[in-house]
């Protein structure tokens, strides 16, 4: 079975080297690392977590910046790590939807070196709404023109605080969602709790576009939270995340496997789903 991991995060070394600077400059990465302790991964990195953990392939994401030539320094990163390692690492590319022309040219630019999505997007840290059609549209239609998804951080409600949580919890992804019917959109962190609310009939017809990645989850959910989404929004859904390396990809990989899921659901979330996002397409029935 290849194991596809749809949420890691690695930096260029130049990050590293400048952190306290934009802890101070970036409200995303202040958030996130400002604590020394927090740790920075490169593209060596997760190529050694992948191999340990016997992880096929893994989605890189990039985080939320203000600065639009943040965006673009940090993309190059991404684009040339998956041009050293192109069988492993799945480039993500950041944009500032607030730069107008240029985030597209930017998206354009990173969907023609290989980019298959955008994410991690943190509207709440960028300066944006998620509900702001009007400013996401031409971003958002250049994504769905070139099949690339729409990756969002996603918080819960409710529950404890921790660093990054933010504020965008599951009616702003749901209202994006229905806005935008053509984008193939992934909420992180089982998208704050988003589907649980597909019980709701007309919740489920306008979230049919959408994947929930289990990113984080041993920070915020029990092994039980994997059959319940299965059982509510389908498996095909679901796409396994471990937001390595805030969690390791193998300490992530046997959470899911406690999970008891059935072989075939098991195989859509470890693999099978994400090979269909990096092609471009929505969740199966």
């Amino acid at each position: 079975m290849r194991i596809v991991d749809s949420h890691t995060h690695i930096m260029t070394p130049w990050i590293a080297e400048h952190r306290d600077e934009l802890s101070h400059a970036d409200p995303c990465f202040g958030a996130l690392y400002s604590n020394p302790g927090a740790k920075l991964a490169t593209a060596e990195d997760l190529i050694r977590s992948m191999d340990e953990a016997e992880v096929s392939a893994s989605i890189v994401l990039n985080i939320g910046w203000r600065d639009h030539e943040l965006c673009v320094r940090t993309n190059d990163y991404l684009l040339e790590s998956g041009s050293r390692w192109p069988d492993r690492i799945i480039p993500y590319c950041m944009v500032q939807p607030t730069a107008g022309d240029a985030a597209v040219r930017e998206l354009e630019r990173c969907a023609a070196a290989g980019a298959r999505g955008i994410g991690e997007l943190r509207p709440d840290m960028q300066g944006y709404s998620l509900q702001d059609s009007g400013l996401l549209s031409p971003v958002v239609d250049a994504a769905t023109a070139r099949k690339m998804a729409v990756l969002v951080h996603v918080s819960e409600p409710v529950g404890h605080q921790y660093p990054g949580k933010g504020t965008i919890t599951p009616e702003q992804p749901y209202a994006f969602a229905r806005a935008f019917p053509g984008v193939t959109l992934v909420c992180a962190h089982w998208g704050g709790g988003l589907p649980f609310y597909v019980l709701m009939p007309e919740v489920r017809d306008a979230l049919t576009h959408v994947y929930y990645d289990t990113a984080a989850t041993q920070y915020l959910y029990g092994p039980k939270v994997f059959e319940c989404v299965v059982q509510i929004a389908g498996a095909k859904h679901v796409l396994f995340g471990s937001d390595y390396p805030l969690i390791g990809q193998r300490r992530a990989l046997d959470h899911a496997r406690s999970a008891g899921l059935r072989p075939e659901d098991e195989a859509a979330l470890l693999g099978d789903n994400a090979e269909r996002l990096v092609r471009g397409e929505a969740p199966g029935v």
